[in-house]
Formats: structure tokens, C-alpha cells, sequence
């Protein structure tokens, strides 16, 4: 007997669903289902299952009590608890957050500006009083008494005298709205309860625009609130009724519209409406084609208002035209044509210039656009792999923008580009305590091939004392997402310094299905297509075997939401490569989910995945790779964790409580740990986040045999 399987053994008995007659009919197809009693959230059966389901956990790791200790340590320890962010601009104000020592949250704070030309954000000492500093909110004492806290909307308006912010003290992403006067520092009458994230003031400040949505968590309408009038008074500015599509609304950072966007997986649709007459008609950018993505920002050039609009008709790639904003349907002017091989990802405007985002050859770039010539400047990083992108840019007619980098050796860092120099202005760099220095580890990026002949990309990290990969078989943590054309980007993570300090090589699969080689690479990995997300990293795992780099029995796979669903598949596909599979909100019984309308988020998924309920074909594909309907007997699968969240509206919990159940029938070694009051992106509050992460390690480090490093 194995020490694993003597461990079992030895442990009390792991919780047995019960499995209750229940037959799901498609297309001809009957599947039994057994525990699709437990989607009766209210059930105190199901209560008492998940209950049990965290003490079995518990129970099973608790040998790893003292090792969990000792990675939140180090993460604790690296983390600079007591912080400042680096200041942003705005009106007249520098607006930043607090972190303090002890505090589970973050506190928003801001100061007055030295005059209106002081473009240099103060260099803040944490431990140092700010002149004039105000604190506009602490969530510390928002979230006082709740078991969950989460900010979804946070804006102060133009002229400083009013704050907006939306809470969730559920998980379940639904926002309660609340207006604060920041000179009395209390809150006006105005509540708008269940909420989408994303609120915003108008520019004069006398309204606020929220969405909310509808029974399936599809948010489809916009509402204009008068900040004094009842609630109920609110004015729809707009509502989309095929379940297809969301919405959403935001001003320009000209301030002149309003945007509402509204999207599918493949179609979107704009609408304006002038920011000085809200209460007017709004009127289409251009009309929806199906098929066809489009997204506007306006821009004056020449005395003229015009929208730069980044779309895919007859451009894979996307290219970016210029239109008059008074007749975006009129002559369109190609101002950055398209190129195969380079995905735009959108342009920011600016009063004397933009910022074009684009990915080529596996990273994103970011480039300065010119409006007299169209021509782009690409910003150079030194660095073989990194990420980069705009962030904190607010103001309409700034000399610098804002700039965040990261790469997997270097911490976060905030750069202010000074356009007319082009000068790279160092702001801050995130600081990692304990004598971390980025030239101990090296990153690297090699290319597995597919069985198709596809070359996939695989990022690697690693400590450098530990040998390059490849010099002697390592323990490997492969990741993996590969949908939504979702790019897993080169970033810094203290918690996984504890990995490479143990010798664990960190890998990341850059499987079909993701965005990072284009547009192409994402449709690839969809609809009829999407078995490649899974064969890819499968083939990923076999490159890094076959390559020296790792074994079977010392590799760990890793994945979340749509990424858990690529857990699940390959745990089916492959059991044999991996010594385990760590699943987070996993989408494993995906089938089930797509084939309900009624379910948060369905219908607009089924251009992402197809529609199994009308098509056999789709519904034969799915069911040929979805996790829970393809788990075997007679399989030695890896040892399985499944970590999930109760109040989770993307991915309900019911999904890898099912999954664990139908592993345990066939003899897995499966766990499920289950948040009770968390949503989606786990629990919050950052100690409790660390903390969820060191469980989440030791396990990974006991799979790995290295829990005792």
C-alpha cells in the first residue's frame, strides 16, 4: 500500500453523496445524473454535505497544518503590509490607497495638489503623515461585522465634493450603491440596491449611471439616477433584450459621451449619448453584424470630434479606423491597418495623443499613436517576457501617461511615460521584502508541439541555485486557462516565490483557446474547436517531460473557472501525467450548465462553447470532453482538489461538488473545500486570501514531495 493510499485508509470515511435518480434528456441522449440534487443551494442536506466536505479536507490535511503556517509566513513576511499607491491625478487632487499592517483592506485616501502644473506625484512614505490627506473610505470599517467585502464600484466626482462606491458583502456580485458627501463625510439618502459593478458620476456630477441585471446575472440595462429624487423615479437609458448580450456604460475620457457597450462572445454594438443631455436618445456607433467587434473612443483632431474605432470586419486581427463622430456610419479612414499577426487590443485617448495596445509574437505591446500621421512608436522593455498595459490614467490632457510592468522575476512596477521625451519616469516599484533580488531567477519561454504540428508556447520561471530545466527532472506547477481569448500574461507573485525557493519550476501552458498568439489562436480553442485547449496542454506536459524537465510523478496541473473545466479535462485525458490537479471554481460540469437558460450567464456563453440545447452536433461534442459526464472506472487519477465558493454566480458551487462526488465512485482520491460566504474570485480581505493560498500550496507541495524543503 502507498503512503497515500495508507493515509485514506487511516482517515475517517470521506462524505458518500447520495445519488437520487435524475435523468437528463437531449437530443435523444439520456444521461443519468445522480447528484444534481445538490444544486438546492437551500437544502440543508447540501449544506450538511459541503459541512462535511470541509472537515473531510480539513481531516486529510491537517498534516500540513504547521507547512501552511510557514508559506503564509512567507508571504506575510516578503509583503510590505504598511503601503502606499503610487498617486493618480485627477481635478485637484492626487488620489491613492493605504495598506496597513494588521488590516485586511485597503484604505482610499487623497491629497491636494501643490498647483494646477504639479504633474509629479509625491513620493508618499508610508509611515509618514500626507499634508492634507483625506481618507474617503476604509473598508476596514465598511466591512466591519461582515464575513465578505467587496468594493465593485468606487468614483469621486469632478469637482471632489461627492464619492460613489457599491459593496458586496455576499460574493454574488450584487451591489448596493451609496452616494457620500466628502465634506460632511456622510452619506445622502441615495441607496440603489443589487447593482452591477461599475457605476459612474456624470461630469457635472448631478447623476449617477449604474446597470443592473437581469434573473440570469446578465446585466442588460442601464439606469440614470438624479442624485436627490426616489429610486424608483430612475430613467432607463437603455435595455437589451436578447439574452445574448450585455451591457455596460462609461463616459469617455474626453467627458463628452456616455458609451453604452453592448456585447456577445463575437458581436458588439455601440451607442452614444452626449454627456451634456443624458436625458436625450442615444444614437448607434454602428449597428450590430453579426460576427462583428467593434469598440470607440473619441478623440478631437483638428477641431473636429471623431471616434478611433478598433474592429474585425474582414480583420482577424482587428484594424483601427478613423470616423466623424457625427456619422460614425460614414467614411471610414484606416489609420492602423491590419496585420496578420499583430491582435489590436484597443486604443486610449488622449487630448494630444493615444496609446495603442496590440499582442505580437505571444506578448502584449503598448505603442504611442500620433493623430497627424497614425504612426505608432512601440515603448521598448528589456526584458524577454513581460506585461504591460496602461493604468491610472484619468485626465483628459496629461504630459505623461501611466504605465504598469511586471515580468515573473520583476515585482510590479508604475512608470509615467513622459510623451515629449520619451522618458520612462520610475514611480515605484512593488517592494519584496527579506532580500529578494530578481537576478536569483530567470524566466524563459520554449515551444511544445501539438499533435496537429501546432507550436505551443510555455513560459518558464525558475530559481536560478536549482539548476537551468531541463539539467535534472523538477517538480513542475503547470498552468493552464485557454478560453474567453484570455492571455495569461508574464506577471510577479510573491506567494509563488515560495514555490521556486523550494525548487519548483512554475510553468504556464499558453494553450488554444487564450488570446496570446491572436485572434486565431483563441478561435482555435472554441466551439467545434474546443478539444484543442485540452490536447494542447496535454502535449504542453508530455513536451516538459520528454525534455528532462519534470516526471509524471512530480507535476502538478492547475487551473481556474474555465481554466478548472481544462483541469478536469485532462485529468480524464491524461491521469497519467500528473502527480496532481489543483482545480479552482471549476466549470466541470459545463454541459449541464450550458444546456439550462436559466442559469447565470448561459446563453450568452453559447458563443463561446455552441448551444448543446438545439444542436446535437454541439451537444455530442461537449458531452465527448466535459469533466463530470467522461470520469472512468478503472482509472489511477491524480489526487484531485476541487476549491470552490458557495455564493459563486459564475461557476456555481454545485459543479465540483458533483465532480467530487462521481471521482469518489470511481476511487479518486478527491477533496472539495468550499467557502460558505465567498463569491467567484474566492474570499476576501488579504490576510484571508494568503491564507487560502498557503492551504492551496501545501497541498501542491505535499503532491510534490516537497513539503518538508
Amino acid at each position: 500500500m502507498t503512503d497515500q493510499k495508507a493515509a485514506i485508509a487511516a482517515s475517517s470515511s470521506a462524505p458518500i453523496a447520495a445519488r437520487r435518480p435524475a435523468t437528463r434528456t437531449h437530443h435523444g441522449d439520456a444521461f443519468d445524473d445522480p447528484y444534481e440534487w445538490l444544486r438546492a443551494k437551500d437544502d440543508p442536506e447540501v449544506t450538511a454535505l459541503l459541512t462535511a466536505e470541509n472537515a473531510y479536507t480539513e481531516e486529510r490535511t491537517a498534516h500540513l497544518a504547521g507547512l501552511r503556517e510557514r508559506i503564509f509566513g512567507e508571504i506575510k513576511d516578503r509583503t510590505q503590509e504598511t503601503d502606499l499607491s503610487v498617486p493618480t491625478r485627477r481635478g485637484g487632487w492626487w488620489y491613492y490607497g493605504r495598506t496597513v499592517e494588521g488590516k485586511q483592506y485597503g484604505i482610499q485616501c487623497r491629497a491636494p495638489l501643490a498647483g494646477p502644473d504639479d504633474w509629479t506625484p509625491p513620493e508618499l512614505a508610508p509611515d509618514v503623515e500626507v499634508p492634507g490627506e483625506q481618507v474617503l473610505l476604509d473598508a476596514n470599517v465598511e466591512a466591519d461585522g461582515h464575513e465578505f467585502f467587496s468594493l465593485g464600484s468606487f468614483e469621486v466626482s469632478d469637482d471632489g465634493a461627492l464619492m460613489l462606491y457599491g459593496v458586496d458583502v455576499a460574493g454574488d456580485e450584487r451591489y448596493t450603491l451609496r452616494v457620500r458627501d466628502l465634506h460632511g463625510g456622510t452619506d445622502l439618502p441615495d441607496v440603489i440596491p443589487d447593482t452591477f459593478a461599475g457605476a459612474s458620476f456624470s461630469p457635472d456630477g448631478r447623476f449617477v449611471v449604474y446597470t443592473t441585471v437581469d434573473d440570469a446575472w446578465r446585466p442588460d440595462t442601464v439606469w440614470l439616477h438624479e442624485l436627490g429624487t426616489p429610486v424608483d423615479a430612475d430613467a432607463q437609458l437603455f435595455h437589451e433584450p436578447d439574452e445574448r448580450f450585455w451591457v455596460g456604460a462609461g463616459f469617455t475620457r474626453s467627458e463628452k459621451y456616455l458609451v453604452i457597450g453592448v456585447g456577445s462572445s463575437i458581436t458588439s454594438e455601440e451607442w452614444l449619448l452626449d454627456a451634456a443631455d443624458l436625458r436625450g436618445q442615444p444614437r448607434v456607433v454602428w449597428p450590430r453584424v453579426e460576427g462583428v467587434e467593434y469598440d470607440s473612443d473619441h478623440a478631437v483632431v483638428d477641431g473636429e470630434d471623431v471616434l478611433y474605432i478598433l474592429h474585425n470586419e474582414g480583420a482577424v486581427d482587428f484594424e483601427l479606423v478613423r470616423v466623424a463622430a457625427s456619422d460614425p456610419s460614414g467614411a471610414r479612414e484606416v489609420v492602423v491597418p491590419h496585420e496578420p499577426g499583430r491582435r489590436l487590443l484597443g486604443l486610449s485617448t488622449f487630448r494630444d495623443w493615444a496609446v495603442l495596445g496590440y499582442r505580437r509574437e505571444g506578448l502584449a505591446r503598448l505603442g504611442m499613436f500620433d493623430y497627424a500621421t497614425a504612426a505608432v512608436r512601440e515603448l521598448a522593455f528589456d526584458e524577454p517576457l513581460y506585461a504591460a498595459g496602461t493604468a491610472g490614467n484619468p485626465e483628459w490632457a496629461p504630459p505623461v501617461v501611466r504605465l504598469g510592468y511586471a515580468s515573473f522575476v520583476t515585482p510590479g512596477t508604475v512608470y509615467d511615460y513622459d510623451v515629449a521625451s520619451g522618458q520612462m519616469l520610475l514611480r515605484k516599484r512593488q517592494p519584496v521584502l527579506g532580500g529578494y533580488d530578481p537576478a536569483d531567477y530567470d524566466q524563459d519561454r520554449v515551444w511544445a508541439t501539438a499533435a496537429d504540428g501546432t507550436r505551443v508556447p510555455v513560459s518558464l520561471v525558475w530559481k536560478r541555485s536549482f539548476g537551468r530545466p531541463g539539467d535534472a527532472p523538477r517538480p513542475v506547477h503547470l498552468y493552464g486557462y485557454g478560453s474567453y481569448e484570455h492571455s495569461i500574461e508574464p506577471g510577479f507573485s510573491v506567494a509563488r516565490l515560495s514555490e521556486l525557493d523550494r525548487g519548483v519550476v512554475f510553468a504556464v501552458a499558453h494553450v488554444r483557446g487564450g488570446g496570446e498568439m491572436g485572434r486565431q489562436w483563441y478561435e482555435d480553442g472554441k466551439l467545434l474547436r474546443k478539444r484543442n485547449t485540452f490536447t494542447d496542454f496535454v502535449d504542453c506536459a508530455r513536451h516538459l517531460v520528454a525534455a528532462g524537465i519534470t516526471t509524471p510523478d512530480r507535476m502538478v496541473a492547475e487551473g481556474g473557472s474555465a481554466g478548472g473545466l481544462l483541469m478536469g479535462a485532462v485529468a480524464n485525458l491524461a491521469p497519467e501525467l500528473f502527480a496532481g490537479v489543483l482545480a479552482d471554481v471549476p466549470f466541470v460540469d459545463a454541459l449541464t450548465t450550458i444546456l439550462d437558460p436559466s442559469l447565470p450567464l448561459t446563453v450568452i456563453e453559447w458563443d463561446e462553447w455552441g448551444d448543446p440545447l438545439h444542436d446535437a452536433d454541439v451537444y455530442a461534442y461537449m458531452k465527448s470532453y466535459t469533466p463530470y459526464e467522461n470520469v472512468r472506472a478503472g482509472v489511477a487519477y491524480p489526487r484531485i482538489l476541487a476549491v470552490t465558493s458557495l455564493n459563486d454566480t459564475r461557476v456555481l458551487y454545485v459543479e465540483p461538488a458533483k465532480w467530487v462526488a462521481r471521482l469518489r465512485e470511481v476511487g479518486a482520491d478527491a477533496l472539495l473545500k468550499c467557502e460558505m460566504v465567498a463569491g467567484h474570485g474566492g474570499v476576501s480581505g488579504r490576510y484571508n486570501a494568503w491564507r487560502e493560498r498557503a492551504f492551496e500550496l501545501a497541498w501542491l507541495f505535499d503532491v510534490l514531495g516537497v513539503a518538508d524543503a
